[in-house]
């Protein structure tokens, strides 16, 4: 019966023109689809709709106001917020935030409501009016009045007053990438045109809107940098593997045309380039190298031999097409299970790769021969490069230290493997952009000089329509607050107590021994409702009160921790409130740092259930595809192996592996697979079909597919390691340990896969 590589060989080379034909309509109407692409800036793509934590973060900001923002963050060059300039700065500033499109409150310390009594009657303005008739005594007044408020201090104004803040809370009705880069605009053109004006203050933008904004920018500028670089590193990668411009060019060709595929067709689908997929242009130049690279070595080889160009295409696909189907298959089911992650983004990745893959393996086992036969392509005869005497080399070496290459593997795997238990699980979102980004140096000067990064709110419930104003509730509530407030991680607290504690001091002639909640239900409501009234449009109490008044929301700042921490933080205020509240005031932390947090762990359990079926599945694959059971669990140890000892690397170097590093094992399995089933199907055929031994058939892999399996990886660790550019560090990350996996794998499938074949495979 004739292989079914030979007759598609044959009908390919017959109907050449016609492959190239259907070849250029599907690379061109795919390409059509990239018109169609969009990018999806909202941090909240991260999350499912069936998330139980963005659930509930979505319930509590359908209560209050939600908590996305812009924060000018205002840092005169003499550390001294409290002067008249300052003050007329951040004054006018808070005036023009008001005209930032979507916004619904500005919170400064030139516009906060400072409230006195007058007799009976309750005044509320701004805490800094007209400056300019403010003497310097009244500016010092003031400073002690903002320095001694709680809902200032660590949130609004620094302790030592040399650095302020405005919070510009965003109301978005339909949140798109438009709305999102005119109000990261209108905030840019503030801060560049206020730090030309005052050269001696220095002004930074971060909050969630910012974030958003440099998610897409950073995404953008990976497409138009980073895809060129990478294009580059290819064009240099595959010009010192063939050293002739025709191969070169081919196979760059090849690797533009999947990627176009993938990214036209991903248009047409309907995915939008996000954080995560716009890493998959990149990884599919990557990766679509391999199949084109495999079919023309051996091309190449054949007609060094002295065969013709048509018999040398004939026979690099009769030899290759096993592998390449299969290398193929197996990367595209890795990356599929991506669509396991509890992340979507990681979904988009995995299908545009996935896709990228298919195209690759359509356009080298057809296009690519079809194309190679109307070239004008003619070698000298010429004996094998030294490259072939290197993998002889090395076979013989591997065949004469089977045993201790084989024991040294394996304490090797069992050193690292528990370096790789010593992984932590924990993530930062804050920290996904490198040190460098805009957006990423305002929060650490954020952090370093007046607030925390990490927000965790607590919708704390009375029961009762009005029962935030029962002093019994109120009391609860305020030793839940002072308890918060000691927590060394807490940076500043939010509290409906704070308010009822000052107006009950307003009342009392400003006596401090009042400032402590009213002890009456009436006086409460009284007290609360005065002060609503008193309130300017825009900054209400809408932000902590429910409509009804039966509950409130407790708004924790905290320093930049990793997911881990901020968990246990969460833990350890929700055991606060059952054991020292009533049932009614229970409450689990929300906000988005804290729905990453449980993100990230759900993620990993997700990704390592996936990688566990995509073994199963990849395994089964193999076993029929080689029609023995032993080489079939025989190929699993290269494949396992790579990602232990790379995250057994990483345990040593990091120690932590966050939400962009849990697909790792995923993302690689399929691509480990590669040079293990190259290997194989190569010591296969000289076994069955050539009649070779043991240690000839391994010498015979090594010197027919040795060389092309270690410059594919090469060209694969290339591009991963062009990932490590990126600003954004997930990818970065991600690049980098794809490419120690992909280099671990290339050397177990040359030292320990061979070892063991030699002495577990029998005649």
């Amino acid at each position: 019966m004739t292989p079914i590589s030979t007759v598609l060989i044959n009908q390919t080379l017959a109907h050449r023109w016609r492959v190239i034909a259907i070849s250029m309509i599907l690379f061109v109407f795919s390409s059509m689809g990239l018109q169609y692409l969009s990018i999806d800036s909202d941090l909240r793509i991260f999350f499912s709709a069936d998330n139980p934590q963005l659930q509930q973060l979505e319930a509590v900001e359908r209560t209050y106001l939600k908590n996305e923002n812009i924060l000018f963050v205002i840092v005169p060059k003499n550390n001294h917020i409290f002067t008249r300039q300052v003050l007329q700065v951040i004054q006018q500033l808070t005036t023009a935030l008001w005209q930032t499109p979507a916004s619904s409150r500005v919170d400064s310390i030139t516009n906060f409501q400072h409230t006195w009594a007058e007799g009976d009657e309750l005044i509320v303005a701004d805490l800094f009016e007209d400056i300019d008739a403010l003497s310097q005594a009244d500016i010092e007044q003031r400073k002690v009045i903002a320095l001694s408020e709680p809902i200032l201090l660590d949130r609004i104004i620094s302790r030592n007053g040399d650095v302020s803040n405005i919070i510009v809370t965003i109301n978005f009705v339909d949140k798109n990438p438009e709305i999102i880069s005119a109000i990261a605009a209108h905030a840019r053109q503030l801060r560049d045109s206020y730090s030309k004006q005052y050269p001696d203050i220095e002004f930074y933008l971060t909050g969630s809107v910012m974030f958003d904004t440099a998610f897409s920018e950073v995404g953008q500028r990976d497409l138009t940098t980073l895809v060129p670089l990478m294009l580059l590193v290819m064009v240099v990668a595959i010009g010192l593997i063939f050293r002739t411009v025709i191969a070169t060019l081919i196979t760059l060709t090849i690797i533009i045309m999947a990627t176009a595929t993938a990214m036209g067709l991903a248009g047409w689908l309907g995915i939008s380039i996000n954080p995560a997929s716009a890493s998959a242009p990149i990884i599919v130049l990557t990766l679509a190298v391999a199949d084109s690279v495999h079919i023309l070595f051996i091309m190449y080889r054949q007609m060094y031999a002295g065969k013709s160009r048509r018999d040398a295409i004939i026979e690099s696909i009769e030899f290759n097409f096993q592998a390449v189907f299969l290398t193929s298959l197996t990367t595209v089911v890795g990356f599929l299970t991506m669509n396991f992650s509890d992340a979507p983004p990681f979904h988009d990745l995995g299908n545009i790769v996935a896709i990228g893959i298919t195209a690759a393996f359509f356009y080298s086992v057809f296009f690519l021969p079809a194309l190679v036969s109307l070239l004008p392509l003619s070698l000298k005869v010429k004996p094998y490069p030294r490259q072939f005497s290197i993998m002889a080399a090395i076979a013989r070496l591997v065949i004469q230290h089977k045993t201790p290459i084989l024991l040294g593997s394996l304490f090797l795997v069992a050193g690292l493997g528990i370096s790789a238990l010593q992984n932590r699980l924990n993530d930062n979102w804050i920290n996904y952009f490198t040190a460098n980004v805009p957006v990423r140096v305002a929060t650490d000067i954020l952090e370093q000089r007046i607030s925390g990064a990490d927000f965790l709110e607590y919708h704390i419930r009375s029961g009762k329509p009005q029962g935030i104003n029962d002093p019994e509730f109120l009391a609860y509530l305020d030793r839940f607050v002072q308890w918060l407030r000691a927590h060394p991680q807490v940076v500043q607290v939010t509290s409906i107590t704070d308010v009822m504690k000052k107006l009950n001091r307003v009342m009392h002639d400003e006596d401090q021994a009042w400032y402590r909640l009213p002890e009456q239900h009436e006086l409460a409501a009284q007290y609360l409702l005065l002060y609503e009234m008193s309130l300017p449009y825009g900054l209400d109490l809408n932000h902590i009160i429910n409509v009804d008044k039966s509950a409130t929301r407790v708004i924790m700042t905290t320093k930049n921790l990793g997911t881990r921490a901020l968990s246990d933080l969460d833990l350890e205020a929700q055991a606060w409130l059952n054991e020292n509240a009533p049932a009614s005031m229970a409450s689990q932390g929300t906000g988005i740092s804290i729905v990453f947090a449980y993100l990230s762990g759900r993620n990993i359990i997700n990704m390592l259930t996936a990688a566990f079926g995509a073994l199963l599945a990849i395994s089964a694959i193999l076993v029929i595809a080689f029609r023995r059971l032993d080489i079939g669990l025989i190929s699993l140890l290269p494949n396992i192996i790579p990602a232990l000892l790379a995250f057994g690397l990483w345990g040593l170097l990091v120690g932590e592996i966050g939400l962009g590093l849990s697909v790792v094992v995923s993302m690689t399995l399929g691509i480990v697979v590669d040079d293990t089933v190259h290997f194989i199907t190569k010591y296969l055929r000289a076994r069955e079909q050539l009649d070779m031994s043991r240690e000839q058939g391994i010498q015979h892999a090594f010197t027919s597919v040795g060389p092309a399996m270690w410059t594919t990886t090469i060209a694969l660790v290339a591009g991963f390691l062009v990932l490590m550019l990126s600003d954004y560090k997930m990818s970065a990350d991600m690049g980098l340990l794809s490419a120690i996996t992909i280099s671990i794998a290339l050397v177990m499938d040359f030292l320990l896969l061979p070892a063991v074949l030699l002495i577990s495979d029998r005649d």
